[in-house]
């Protein structure tokens, strides 16, 4: 079974390689406050149930290609407090809406649609229509510099699982089960696409001026 180095992967492969490995991944859809108040809204998939005793969620924060901090990186940050929705199917559409690159201080839950309601112990709110809210505090932050992405990995990859021109997994290959509760186990088989959209293209699609001129 040939084996892949993920220390020798660009940055981008390497991502590509773990999202169709470690999969099926839930969906945290994380609410925080600007330091103006806007709720800012994005979803993470590098996300997990991590100890039940005391109860602890983790968070894959990222910042910007550029280094710099995310919105819910550094809103986190600044006030500790965040509350994590999980997305069901009905969730999905606007979740998605979430993902675009607003620009900050611009609120994707306003932008989005969505209505929320007040949070029991913290003060970041919850969205209205999620099934399932974890009002969070942060606790401990691990922070990962460059060089720790260097250090020796590997990854053992059939070659009918992974074609290594572009580190697609094979779906139809590939059929990992998730843990749900007690005995329950889900399958893989029934799939679907959203397609994220860019800022300019969310503009574009509501007829929305997209630069300070074509607003004047």
């Amino acid at each position: 079974m040939p084996g892949i180095a993920l220390s020798e992967l660009a940055p981008h492969d390497r991502y590509k390689l773990l999202c169709g490995v470690v999969v099926p991944r839930p969906i945290a859809l994380v609410t925080t406050l600007d330091e103006n108040g806007a709720v800012n809204a994005a979803p993470f998939t590098f996300f997990n149930g991590f100890s039940v005793d005391p109860p602890l969620v983790v968070l894959g924060l990222q910042h910007k290609p550029d280094r710099s901090p995310k919105d819910t990186t550094r809103n986190i940050h600044r006030d500790g407090e965040f509350v994590v929705r999980m997305v069901d199917e009905a969730l999905s559409n606007a979740m998605n809406a979430c993902a675009i690159d607003f620009p900050s201080g611009e609120s994707e839950v306003e932008a989005a649609g969505l209505a929320t309601l007040p949070s029991v112990d913290v003060g970041v709110p919850r969205l209205a229509a999620a099934p399932f809210a974890l009002e969070c505090r942060r606790h401990v932050v691990l922070a990962r510099s460059r060089a720790a992405g260097r250090r020796s990995a590997a990854a053992s990859c059939p070659r009918r699982l992974v074609n290594k021109a572009n580190m697609h997994v094979n779906i139809d290959a590939y059929r990992p089960i998730g843990r749900m509760f007690g005995n329950l186990y889900s399958t893989q088989r029934d799939t679907f696409t959203l397609t994220r959209e860019s800022h300019a293209q969310w503009l574009a699609r509501f007829g929305l001026a997209t630069s300070v001129e074509e607003a004047q």
